[in-house]
């Protein structure tokens, strides 16, 4: 399988949980209306106030989705 790399959008505050699921939904919804393929999406908790939305993605699309879709930051994806 090729390299991939796990976008991450970081939500702080009361409410980053539920901001961080909301994202991951719409994040999905990108994946399924651009038809990435081998990708996929969700959320992690850090602390009670901080969560993630992600989304793991083949490094060759890497630059024009961190272009599209902005994300706070990036890393190696093993599984």
């Amino acid at each position: 399988m090729t390299e991939r790399i796990k976008l991450i959008w970081d939500f702080r505050g009361p409410n980053a949980k539920h901001i961080a699921q909301h994202h991951a939904k719409h994040l999905n919804e990108f994946a399924e209306t651009e038809k990435l393929q081998h990708s996929f999406t969700g959320i992690e908790e850090h602390s009670p106030m901080h969560h993630i939305a992600f989304m793991v993605v083949e490094k060759n699309l890497m630059d024009s989705l961190r272009e599209t879709l902005k994300p706070t930051r990036g890393q190696l994806y093993d599984e």
